[in-house]
């Protein structure tokens, strides 16, 4: 059986988004891969073996157009509302919480979070299927 291992990013500054990545979901540098045009970090904490890989491309200058195919990495927590105070306190701009009703019973409650670079990271409260 296939293990999923990691997912890439492409993004523009090393250090702005390890920063980010470090305060708002504590993923640290496990492996920092330096090649001649680009460089590769791979971030991870104990909470998981699955890894988020940062593509850095050396010299690119605009922004990277993330298209309509992108939707959003997702992380979970054991206290949505707690990470919620947390990253709003560390200036992330959290967006608001949202309980995400079916049927009657809460299918999900989460909030999401914009990187440096754009992309949508969603936070979700540990529940049902969302481990």
């Amino acid at each position: 059986m296939a293990k999923m291992i990691h997912s890439m990013i492409r993004v523009m500054e090393e250090v702005r988004s390890v920063d980010f990545y470090q305060k708002a979901f504590g993923l640290g540098v496990a492996e920092r891969l330096d090649f001649d045009t680009f460089t590769l970090l791979y971030l991870s904490n104990a909470e998981s073996e699955f890894e988020l890989e940062l593509t850095v491309n050396k010299g690119r200058e605009e922004a990277y157009d993330l298209g309509t195919g992108y939707g959003h990495l997702a992380v979970s927590v054991a206290d949505l509302d707690a990470e919620h105070r947390r990253v709003t306190d560390l200036g992330l701009a959290p967006g608001k919480i949202v309980e995400f009703n079916r049927d009657g019973a809460l299918l999900a409650r989460f909030f999401f979070m914009t990187d440096p670079d754009g992309y949508k990271i969603e936070v979700l409260q540990r529940h049902g299927r969302y481990k």
